[in-house]
C-alpha cells in the first residue's frame, strides 16, 4: 500500500485544515478511507449506545496538486486507516503559511501518516517541519463495517435556519436540559424545544425552504405523502447538537435537516468540494 499527496495552494491548505477541525470537534477517533478520487472521514458508533455516525467526503482533486495511491490490490484499490483526527489538526496548524504540505503513508516503528510541512524561509534553504502520526491499518476483512450509511426514508426534509443563530439558541438551552426536541413541517416551520421540571422553552423558525430530492423513488416518500402542516419530531442529545453546530469550520452553503419521526435526525452539509453527513439517533422519553 502506498499513499502520497501534496498540497501547494495556501487556500487549499487552509480549507483542508478547517475540514479536519470540524471532524476533530465531532470525533476522538475516526477512519480515514483513501481512494483514487476521494478521501473519506468516517465515524460509526454503536447506535444501541446512543452513538452517532459521520460520513465526510472530500474530492481529492479540489485539494491536492499531487496525489498518488495504491491500495491492497487492483480489485481493492483503497486504504483504510484508524486515527485521532486531532493529531491531523495539530500537524496542519503548523502549515497555515506553508509553501507546501506533503502527506505520505510511511513505515517507521509502526505505520504512520507523515506530514512534511515546508515553511517559507528568508534564506535559500527551505525549512521543513515533520510530523509522524501513528495510524492503525484496518484489514480488508473489516471494510464492510465502513460502508456509506443509507439515506434515511425521512418524514420531513428542510433547510436549517442560520447556523450561528441556531447555535446561540442551543447554547442557551443546553443549561436547562440534556435533550432537545427538533420538529418541522412542510410549511417551512421548525421548532426547537427543551423541557425541564420548572420550565419549557421553545424557539420557532418560519419561512424555511426545503430541498427537492432526486434519486430512488422511495427517498422522501413519506415526506411527500404527509400533511404539510403536520410536525415531525425527534428528541436528541443537546450537547451533541451543540458540538455539531459549534464545530462547523467549512462554511457550508446549505445545511439540510432530515427527520425520521421519533427515530433519527440526519444533518447534511453541502459545500462545493466537501459534503458531510451527521446522523443522530433519537432518544426515547
Amino acid at each position: 500500500m502506498r499513499f502520497r499527496g501534496k498540497l501547494i495552494d495556501i487556500g487549499c491548505i487552509q480549507h483542508f485544515t478547517r475540514v479536519l477541525i470540524t471532524i476533530a470537534k465531532l470525533a476522538k477517533m475516526c477512519t480515514l478511507r483513501i481512494t483514487p478520487n476521494k478521501l473519506y472521514f468516517i465515524l460509526s458508533e454503536r447506535v444501541a449506545n446512543g452513538g452517532v455516525s459521520i460520513w465526510c467526503e472530500l474530492m481529492q482533486g479540489h485539494f491536492f496538486n499531487e496525489y498518488n495511491m495504491e491500495g491492497v490490490n487492483e480489485e481493492a484499490n483503497e486504504i483504510f486507516l484508524e486515527l485521532p483526527p486531532e493529531n491531523l489538526v495539530r500537524a496542519m496548524k503548523t502549515a497555515q503559511s506553508a509553501k507546501s504540505v506533503k502527506i505520505k503513508l510511511t513505515k517507521k516503528h509502526s505505520p504512520c501518516l507523515t506530514f512534511e510541512v515546508e515553511q517559507p524561509s528568508l534564506s535559500s534553504h527551505s525549512r521543513t517541519v515533520v510530523h509522524d502520526i501513528p495510524v492503525h491499518i484496518i484489514p480488508r476483512r473489516l471494510w464492510d463495517e465502513f460502508d456509506e450509511p443509507e439515506m434515511p426514508d425521512f418524514d420531513i426534509s428542510i433547510y436549517m435556519p442560520n447556523a450561528r443563530v441556531l447555535r446561540n439558541v442551543v447554547d442557551r438551552m443546553k443549561n436547562l436540559s440534556n435533550f432537545v426536541s427538533i420538529s418541522a413541517n412542510q410549511n417551512g416551520a421548525m421548532r426547537v424545544k427543551v423541557e425541564a421540571d420548572q420550565v419549557t422553552v421553545e424557539t420557532h423558525f418560519k419561512d424555511l425552504e426545503y430541498p427537492t430530492w432526486s434519486g430512488p423513488s422511495d427517498i422522501g416518500q413519506r415526506s411527500r405523502n404527509r400533511d404539510p402542516a403536520e410536525f415531525v419530531e425527534a428528541r436528541i442529545d443537546i450537547r451533541r447538537l451543540a458540538q455539531f453546530l459549534s464545530g462547523q469550520q467549512v462554511n457550508p452553503s446549505k445545511i439540510i435537516c432530515n427527520i425520521v419521526d421519533t427515530r433519527v435526525v440526519h444533518f447534511f452539509l453541502l459545500h462545493d468540494d466537501v459534503s458531510l453527513q451527521y446522523f443522530m439517533p433519537a432518544i426515547s422519553l
